[in-house]
């Protein structure tokens, strides 16, 4: 879920024909549940192989990203989740428990052949499944696409990639990248530019956001520290806010107080005992700095194996996603990227 800092936030709304030729460390995980979500059939059911493995994110991890590289000239890089910290153990347990929830009303609603409540009560039981995960790396390491593996989050790894000067920008849906250190968050990095809102049963258009971390503290007055702690008393994917205090109240008491440490005893007795492993969980991340961003060998061949016999994909449509990356590598090889070519 993440952080909440839409109110505050200050982003500038972006076309992919601005961002061409732009590199992004891309959250996997976040890019994949996308893909779960919205790729579905009209009945919400998941699209499957003739043998019933899903092959949702496969469809918008083959076509949305191979457009991206050859239409854009975009350089993508994969991050993965590793183990998460013991700290997310309340939100991953409170995300299952609405998983659950919203199956039986996805199954409910289609027994009584309610197909639109059906669909939107799909979206919310999306599961990336370890099979799911290890198909995704297979296909980048065919299509030659890198990936970095994180040891926790793949949202401070990313953003520990960007602070690096490696690429250019993380990508992910939600503002923790931010609060990671990421100079420069890129959200919906995406080509069909709508979302879908399971609640309202509706989409809404949407177009790349990109938000500047130190022209957003600075508009503020505050530094990245602060903003872990204002992000504390709002709520993060590691404690449970404080009732009452949304971002812009948060804002204003960073502002006058500077700290958790100096909040009124009112707010203080409210604040969550281990706030100060939760603020470390941004601070000192665990991240993985020895990775490796080359692209490797595109793999024609065994691309068509995967997808076309392997899981039932049209061969005239990966013919596409084929055409794409070879004149993707084609282009590469004419321009400076030494440093991502193997």
């Amino acid at each position: 879920m993440g952080v909440n800092l839409t109110p505050i936030i200050l982003k500038h709304v972006s076309s992919l024909e601005n961002l061409k030729g732009k590199s992004f460390a891309v959250d996997a995980n976040n890019y994949l549940y996308q893909f779960l979500a919205l790729i579905r059939m009209p009945d919400g059911s998941s699209l499957k192989d003739s043998k019933g493995n899903i092959t949702s994110h496969l469809t918008g991890l083959i076509f949305r990203t191979t457009r991206l590289m050859y239409q854009y000239k975009m350089r993508l890089i994969f991050v993965f989740d590793g183990k998460p910290p013991e700290l997310k153990t309340k939100e991953i347990t409170k995300r299952r428990e609405i998983r659950n929830k919203a199956t039986k009303e996805w199954k409910k609603a289609l027994k009584a052949g309610d197909y639109a409540t059906a669909f939107s009560k799909a979206i919310v039981t999306s599961r990336l499944t370890r099979p799911m995960i290890d198909d995704s790396k297979h296909l980048l390491n065919l299509l030659g696409i890198p990936l970095v593996q994180a040891p926790s989050e793949a949202e401070a790894q990313a953003a520990y990639i960007a602070a690096k000067g490696d690429v250019w920008a993380a990508s992910t849906k939600d503002y923790d990248s931010l609060l990671f250190g990421t100079p420069r968050l890129l959200r919906f990095l995406t080509i069909t530019g709508r979302e879908y809102l399971p609640s309202k049963g509706t989409s809404r258009p949407l177009k790349p956001e990109l938000i500047i971390l130190q022209e957003f503290l600075e508009k503020h007055g505050i530094a990245r520290k602060q903003l872990i702690d204002l992000a504390i008393l709002v709520g993060t994917d590691f404690n449970q806010g404080i009732k009452g205090i949304g971002p812009k109240t948060a804002l204003k008491l960073i502002k006058t107080h500077k700290k958790l440490e100096n909040m009124p005893d009112e707010i203080k007795t409210k604040l969550p005992p281990n706030y100060h492993s939760v603020r470390n969980v941004f601070l000192e991340p665990d991240v993985n700095e020895d990775y490796n961003i080359s692209y490797g060998e595109f793999q024609e061949e065994e691309i068509y194996h995967f997808l076309c016999e392997e899981r039932d994909f049209s061969e005239k449509r990966i013919q596409t996603a084929v055409g794409r990356m070879k004149e993707f590598y084609s282009w590469a090889k004419q321009s400076d990227l030494k440093k991502w070519l193997t």
